[in-house]
């Protein structure tokens, strides 16, 4: 291998060895790894320490004396085949749905939203700053706020003409989380995909109008294809966030009606039914289903990128 030269002070040029190039990766490889250090041993303390407490506890039981004995894998046959499975897994169905209907219709809205705030007209800023608020309330305010909506006097009968009592069956109650959180998220993808839409040029939509595209075709051939790292990425994001939802079904219906997502179920089981190992075992095996979505979503998504890209070439 020829010796790269670089010149040196007062212009004389020396050579470089072979491993001088390796020499620096390793020394910017030390520097990488000291400057993250800090934020490693942080989401280890704040992330890691309370995920390795739960699958521990999630190893014992309490004997009849009240002391803690090992109790192996026995928590989470409970949870997937034993006693608690009929509440595990309904708790899991309701999970899934409301996840898949909610990431539905907040991405439907959201693509809305960033359309309309994409275009230039008077008061866009006031657009802007209005879509704002109900993803800047807390969700345990909105939780209230929509549980005094749906009351039967409330103002969503009032608007629909109808008297449905949204919380005294199953699925009205899972419509109120779902369209609670709707309101509150949409937002969310909306400013995501807006995001993504600033930096798409408009010399392409130009040169497209000129070709004779239609606006539906603009979308299809350049906003979607285009809008596709933003959208998964504000999709991965809403997904994680959903699969542990746990405010507004707490809230709203307390997990009646079979409501109960798998955050209330293993909350109640923990901190009302004083089943901590148990509920330890059921917040294991939610972390364990989202860390599984996320990986295949993940995978999917990696997929779908490099497909296109090869298309593209």
């Amino acid at each position: 291998m020829a010796a790269t030269t670089v010149t040196a002070r007062g212009g004389a040029r020396r050579a470089l060895g072979p491993d001088a190039g390796a020499k620096k990766d390793r020394s910017e490889a030390r520097l990488a790894a000291l400057l993250l250090a800090p934020t490693a041993v942080l989401l280890a303390v704040i992330v890691g320490a309370p995920i390795v407490r739960a699958i521990w506890l999630s190893l014992f039981t309490d004997d009849e004396f009240g002391a803690s004995r090992f109790y192996g894998l026995h928590q989470y046959v409970k949870a997937l085949t034993g006693t608690g499975k009929s509440d595990f897994w309904n708790a899991w169905v309701v999970t899934t749905e409301i996840t898949l209907i909610s990431l539905v219709l907040e991405v439907v809205l959201g693509m809305a939203m960033a359309l309309v705030m994409h275009r230039a007209f008077a008061g866009r800023g006031l657009i802007r700053t209005s879509v704002l608020v109900p993803w800047a309330i807390p969700t345990a305010v909105t939780a209230l706020l929509w549980q005094w909506m749906f009351q039967p006097t409330g103002v969503v009968n009032a608007i629909t003409g109808h008297h449905t009592i949204w919380t005294g069956s199953h699925w009205p109650s899972m419509w109120a989380i779902i369209i609670a959180d709707v309101w509150k998220t949409a937002p969310f993808i909306g400013l995501l995909l807006l995001a993504g839409l600033q930096i798409i040029p408009d010399e392409l939509y130009e040169a497209a109008k000129v070709d004779g595209a239609t606006a539906l075709q603009r979308f299809r051939r350049i906003t979607l294809p285009l809008l596709r790292s933003a959208l998964l990425v504000a999709v991965l994001f809403r997904m994680l966030d959903v699969l542990r939802i746990f405010d507004l079904p707490y809230i709203l219906t307390h997990g009646a009606n079979n409501t109960s997502t798998l955050s209330v179920l293993a909350y109640n089981e923990s901190i009302r039914n004083l089943h901590t190992h148990y509920g330890s075992a059921l917040s294991t095996l939610t972390f364990l289903y989202i860390l599984v979505v996320a990986a295949l979503f993940i995978k999917v998504m990696r997929a779908n990128v490099v497909t296109s890209q090869s298309k593209a070439v």
